[in-house]
């Protein structure tokens, strides 16, 4: 676990992080809900809206919070990038020691903030929500996305019954180097977990749908997949690249040896032909591709290193350092 960091009376405590497009509608209802959820806390906060290329009315409603209230920043994309870019976008701007995401679509319930940020306090890095009685279609949204929840607790081992519920609370040192791509920002709970943090999940309040449409399709399940993958690869193997694809090239030099020993055996044995036996040709097909493996892992290794070494980073991650000033970064 990394304890939240002591602030100043004049630092930002709560950063709460809203990707925006096509919710002109929502936002005002919105803002409002947010201050009567984040202003009895007594804390200070900021409102960031990120507006991924809205082309509707979004931005000039964005605009006209902003002129009034200081606590609302604005990110503004040329275009659309997607959610996971706008809360990148997001968490790069934030300044509070607890970081909050949430849709902008009025589904997510901003009361539900104030016993999320509670919870986290009682120690833990990264609190999920849980829509345990999700107002969606279920077969076009609810039961894809069960899908791909037991699938990405199953590969990753972080056990949630909701990876794709956007409202969360984060101690904010645990996303201080994220880099989000595709439709990672459902998978960061499995990153707070390879890095030593600690998850729990907190059933939060969801709402039908009130304006707009959703921007939800079953493409995402899909990409979501392939993401896992590469999480899955990352989470395991990031530093030791040799390690996965080698063994798939000892195990595929393996298989060429056994298949030229049976060659050998027929050839000695029965006399067949040696250039026309399939399994004289599977063998060398075998010996090229697991050279070939291995190869490619040693050239793995070598990026690897070179990342690591040219950026000045560690293969590793340190929680903290008593009474060694070298090692600063890791206390703070």
């Amino acid at each position: 676990m990394i304890p939240c960091v002591a602030m100043d009376a004049y630092s930002t405590d709560i950063s709460v992080v809203l990707p925006v497009f096509n919710e002109g509608e929502s936002l005002c209802p919105l803002y409002d809900e947010l201050i009567a959820a984040l202003v009895p806390l007594d804390r200070p906060f900021e409102l960031i809206f990120c507006d991924d290329g809205s082309t509707d009315n979004s931005l000039a409603v964005l605009k006209q919070l902003a002129a009034k209230d200081p606590r609302v920043k604005v990110i503004v994309f040329a275009r659309n990038f997607g959610q996971t870019a706008a809360l990148d976008a997001g968490f790069k701007a934030a300044s509070g020691n607890i970081i909050v995401p949430m849709d902008s679509d009025l589904q997510n319930v901003p009361a539900d903030i104030p016993k999320l940020i509670h919870k986290l306090e009682e120690g833990y890095d990264l609190v999920s929500g849980w829509r345990s009685e999700r107002k969606d279609p279920f077969f076009s949204k609810t039961f894809p996305s069960r899908v791909a929840n037991g699938l990405v607790s199953l590969v990753t081992g972080v056990k949630l019954h909701d990876y794709g519920c956007t409202l969360k609370a984060y101690n904010a040192k645990v996303l201080k180097d994220f880099r989000l791509y595709g439709e990672m920002h459902r998978l960061i709970p499995a990153y707070v977990k390879w890095a030593g943090g600690s998850v729990v999940e907190l059933p939060v309040n969801h709402r039908p749908r009130q304006f707009g449409r959703s921007n939800y399709t079953l493409s995402k399940t899909v990409r979501l997949i392939l993401d896992l993958m590469t999480v899955r690869f990352l989470l395991a193997y990031s530093t030791k690249p040799l390690y996965f694809i080698g063994k798939w090239g000892l195990l595929s030099i393996a298989l060429g040896c056994l298949s030229m020993t049976w060659t050998a055996i027929k050839k000695l044995i029965w006399g067949e032909p040696l250039y026309s036996d399939p399994f004289f040709l599977a063998s060398i097909f075998l010996f090229l591709a697991g050279f070939q493996f291995i190869f490619f892992g040693l050239l793995a290794e070598l990026s690897m290193r070179t990342y690591f070494e040219s950026q000045h980073k560690s293969s590793y991650l340190i929680r903290e350092a008593l009474n060694l000033d070298s090692f600063g970064d890791a206390k703070s």
